[in-house]
This record gives structure tokens, C-alpha cells and sequence, in this order.
């Protein structure tokens, strides 16, 4: 899996996330967003257009996050998810948890 900023704007950081986020990646995912979190990051939109997979190491990453980062009065929002990844979100009920959005556009809007 890889991170990669994409922009920072209005207090929120934007990423995307690309490959498989699995018990290997996601404690990489966590190291990443906790370093900005201590940044002074507190809002995150993640584009996963490239996310192929998650398992549910990634999905408890994406919880220990979002729960940080609420904690700060911030956000975690997902976008563009792929249908594999989206089935996923909604049987394990994450798609109740952690907002989802049908785009980027979408997302950065909110």
C-alpha cells in the first residue's frame, strides 16, 4: 500500500491510498496519520479510487484513527471507493462509522 499527500486546504489534509491495506500496510497507514496527527492535522480526506483491498486490520486502522481524531474535534472521511472495497465497508457496518463519499468533489465539499 502506499500514502501520498495530495493537498492540504480549509484545515484538511487530503491523501489518497493505493494497493492492498492489510495487517502488513495498516500499521503503516496508522504511523502515517498519527505523524500528521501530531503535525496539527485533525481533518483527513482519503481518496481510495486505488485501494484494491482491505482486510480487517485496515478497517480497525481506519477505527483508531477516526476515533483520534474526533477526539481533536477533527474528521476522517473516505472517497471513491472501489466496489470490492465498498462491499466490504457495508457488511462489516463501517459505512455507518466513517463517512463515505462517491467522489472526491463530494467529499471536499463537506
Amino acid at each position: 500500500m502506499k500514502i501520498k499527500e495530495l493537498k492540504r486546504e480549509h484545515g484538511s489534509l487530503t491523501a489518497t491510498l493505493s494497493g492492498r491495506m492489510d495487517a502488513i500496510t495498516a500499521t503503516e497507514f496508522t504511523t502515517q496519520l498519527e505523524s500528521w496527527i501530531a503535525d496539527d492535522q485533525k481533518s483527513f480526506t482519503i481518496d481510495c479510487s486505488q485501494l484494491d483491498y482491505i482486510s480487517s486490520a485496515g478497517l480497525r486502522a481506519l477505527l483508531i484513527i477516526a476515533k483520534k481524531v474526533r477526539t481533536l474535534d477533527g474528521k476522517l472521511q473516505l472517497a471513491s471507493l472501489q466496489d470490492s472495497v465498498q462491499t466490504v465497508f457495508a457488511i462489516s457496518g463501517f459505512d455507518k462509522i466513517i463517512p463515505l463519499f462517491a467522489n472526491l468533489d463530494d467529499a471536499t465539499t463537506q
